[in-house]
């Protein structure tokens, strides 16, 4: 800890040395407010905040411009009918006899403890389930659908800058990630807000300080948040849950009706508000060695502490329906709330966008070797539960775009 800490230290005495970081702050925190004003006024007149597009109109190619540019101001999407509405529903009840009939939540008593990566974020940890290869899972992910969706998403990015180019926005490499199965009710298994990816190296590693060299330099307005140079360089501070991989964007598949009232994700759709967090760290109030209390393992907090003005922008999604799919830019702030107060379960498989390139190649042959052997996947607690699990997706079930999605 000494070792980081003398690292943050030196980075900020580098950072602030090279430009006014409290008249550059004052520009995004000006910026940010401009921002959380449209939101609220879009909420006041009860605009949906997050832009949503059919999956249909993905398929035609007709996609709108300005659906576009609001994607993009916005840094996150609700894509709907990815999936037909009843497949999804009949994937939600085949998870639920998976888990049953393998006797799940006995097993996950003696496995309590292992998995603490959101242990900071004050609400405690949802109701997530450390399944990786369930068949409606492997499904979804090897999906023709799916494959469409996300080559659209990626194709947000620019990949036409000097190191930029070095991720195929057309293929991707398959990430499996866990299941939320949150029962109406609960009031115990909320996330602050807070961003995943990197904490502290977003200050200290040196190919985020490229990523963000527009913001640390004091160009605000050249900073742009989808340009894709040197996001595949980055190396993240190994820890149970931070994702090895370099994915465009976040993202689920909602496997049940769930909206505002249902203990679901809020976002605050904002895709350029990296500059406010970063400069914010480097700020007179802030002590040498803190950065907001970033913490080496664990999300990037977002809290009211230092954020009051980005976090007035929060907002919880609009309802969405099973077979949907919800998307965010993977710096952008999200949560969720603390209580369900509807009648229903909130149920979703995580399923982002983490296309083919280097960093996800490596990441991905040694996520194989444990889908072989029923293992979880290499960036998760080694809780294993499905090494005997009946019913557990197989190989020979695999299509062509699945195995070459599992670099096989």
């Amino acid at each position: 800890m000494e070792q980081i800490k003398q690292s943050i230290i030196t980075s900020k005495k580098l950072l602030i040395e090279q430009y006014n970081v409290k008249k550059s702050f004052n520009i995004a925190q000006s910026n940010i407010k401009k921002e959380v004003d449209i939101i609220l006024e879009l909420q006041h007149k009860e605009i949906p905040v997050i832009p949503e597009i059919d999956f249909q109109s993905i398929v035609d190619g007709d996609v709108s411009s300005s659906d576009i540019a609001n994607l993009k101001q916005r840094g996150s999407v609700i894509i709907r009918n990815v999936f037909d509405k009843q497949q999804a529903s009949e994937w939600n009840d085949e998870i639920g006899e998976y888990i049953t009939s393998n006797d799940y939540f006995t097993k996950s008593i003696d496995r309590q403890g292992m998995d603490n990566y959101f242990s900071q974020l004050k609400s405690g940890a949802p109701q997530i389930f450390g399944l990786y290869w369930s068949r409606p899972q492997m499904l979804a992910r090897q999906s023709q659908s799916m494959a469409i969706t996300k080559k659209f998403l990626n194709s947000m990015w620019d990949v036409s800058s000097p190191n930029g180019d070095e991720f195929d926005p057309n293929n991707d490499y398959m990430y499996a990630d866990r299941i939320r199965r949150r029962e109406p009710g609960d009031e115990t298994l909320g996330l602050s807000p807070h961003i995943d990816g990197g904490s502290f190296e977003r200050w200290t590693d040196p190919a985020f300080q490229k990523v963000y060299h527009s913001v640390f330099n004091g160009e605000l307005d050249s900073y742009d948040p989808w340009n894709a140079a040197f996001r595949t360089h980055t190396k993240e501070y190994k820890s149970p849950a931070v994702c090895s991989m370099f994915r465009t964007f976040q993202g689920w598949t909602a496997l049940t009706s769930q909206g505002p009232s249902d203990g679901t994700l809020s976002l605050i759709p904002i895709a350029n508000s990296m500059g406010y967090l970063l400069l914010r760290a480097l700020q007179d109030d802030i002590p040498a060695d803190n950065l907001c209390d970033a913490t080496p393992g664990r999300p990037l907090l977002i809290s009211p502490d230092y954020h009051k003005d980005l976090l007035s922008g929060l907002v919880t999604i609009q309802e969405v329906n099973p077979g949907d799919t919800v998307w965010w830019h993977p710096d952008l702030t999200h949560s969720v709330a603390d209580k369900h107060t509807g009648k229903d379960y909130s149920n979703v498989m995580f399923i982002g966008a983490s296309p083919k390139c280097a960093k996800n190649l490596d990441y991905t042959k040694r996520q194989t070797e444990n889908f072989l052997l029923g293992k979880s996947p290499p960036d998760f607690a080694s809780e294993d539960y499905e090494v005997d699990f009946k019913g557990r997706f197989s190989i020979d079930q695999l299509s062509d775009l699945g195995r070459t999605q599992m670099a096989l």
